[in-house]
């Protein structure tokens, strides 16, 4: 299984260079970026899995774990009717927020705070639900920080409950996508999607050079057995 340290360091790096709110460039986009927020411009995964998307233009959209919006707020310039964001994090919450506003999509968007589906008590069903999870294994009584979080996933308690979960906020026929990586414990992600009576079918791919060599961004569909 790959090695969970080097997410942390990653993690340690990517929040040490952000002490105020500042902005960053992405795809010639200028992005808001607040302190203790997952930056994307600090890896080539989110944009990687934005790039294999396909938004459902009219209907609704969930993402969870949002971060600084980058896929939400697609979402709403893509033409999504609703779009809500979710995130453990406070300030990626906010960070969301002031996306949608700088973009012009914040009357379409409702952010709110909450581990996967917390926080979704007055939402709608959605024809999409999208995670880009933290696909990283970590030892689950590891001590981390918020930031961190978005890189690992503790014993993948997260990842368990959302096969279990998350088909309960789609409408009939809607779909549940999950973004993972070639650092993933693939095996084991199937298997508790297994026994959540879920399982994984790859809906797209892409290989992109990292600086430890090529790494597979994969998005999956979850779908009921």
């Amino acid at each position: 299984m790959y090695d969970y340290t080097q997410s942390l360091i990653r993690s340690e790096t990517s929040r040490g260079k952000v002490r105020q709110q500042t902005d960053i460039t992405l795809r010639g986009q200028v992005w808001t970026l607040l302190p203790d927020v997952f930056s994307p411009a600090d890896s080539k995964s989110s944009l990687a899995h934005l790039g294999l998307l396909e938004f459902p233009v009219g209907g609704a959209f969930l993402e969870v774990g949002s971060g600084i919006g980058l896929i939400a707020v697609s979402a709403g310039l893509a033409g999504c009717r609703a779009v809500w964001a979710t995130d453990l994090n406070a300030a990626a919450v906010k960070n969301t927020a002031l996306n949608a506003e700088r973009f012009g999509v914040a009357d379409r968007m409702t952010c709110v705070q909450g581990d996967l589906f917390e926080g979704l008590h007055e939402a709608p069903l959605f024809d999409v639900v999208y995670w880009h999870s933290n696909n990283v294994w970590a030892p689950p009584e590891i001590d981390i920080n918020v930031h961190e979080l978005a890189y690992v996933d503790p014993g993948y308690e997260a990842h368990q409950r959302y096969f279990r979960e998350a088909q309960r906020h789609v409408v009939p026929g809607g779909r549940v996508l999950i973004a993972l990586s070639s650092r993933a414990g693939r095996a084991e992600l199937a298997q508790l999607a297994a026994a959540e009576r879920q399982r994984l079918i790859t809906v797209d791919s892409a290989v992109v050079q990292e600086p430890e060599g090529p790494v597979v961004y994969e998005l999956l569909e979850v779908v009921p057995l």
